[in-house]
């Protein structure tokens, strides 16, 4: 009976080793929430755009193309720091 209960320790230890830097991770996660702090990518690709705000394909081509929308190209892709389009929308906020 007492094996029983040390082989039960023993698991229930190793779990709490596994969980816990998952729920220190979770815990950290939700500290940022809650102090009102955004989950985002420092860049942004075309799809991001896409999804995120509603953009097409050519408006994305035209406001690199004017200047409006400031990006980095990498081999072929775009890439666009989001802190930047942060501070363009701040910018245009009525």
């Amino acid at each position: 009976m007492m094996m029983k209960k040390e082989k039960w320790l023993s698991y229930m230890m190793e779990m709490k080793e596994l969980i816990g830097p998952v729920v220190a991770k979770v815990e950290r996660i939700d500290s940022k929430i809650s102090q009102g702090k955004v989950l985002r990518p420092e860049y942004y690709r075309n799809e991001d755009l896409k999804k995120i705000f509603g953009l097409s394909n050519n408006t994305i081509i035209k406001y690199r193309q004017t200047g409006i929308l400031p990006y980095t190209k990498l081999g072929d892709i775009f890439l666009y720091d989001s802190g930047k389009i942060d501070k363009i929308l701040k910018s245009n906020q009525s």
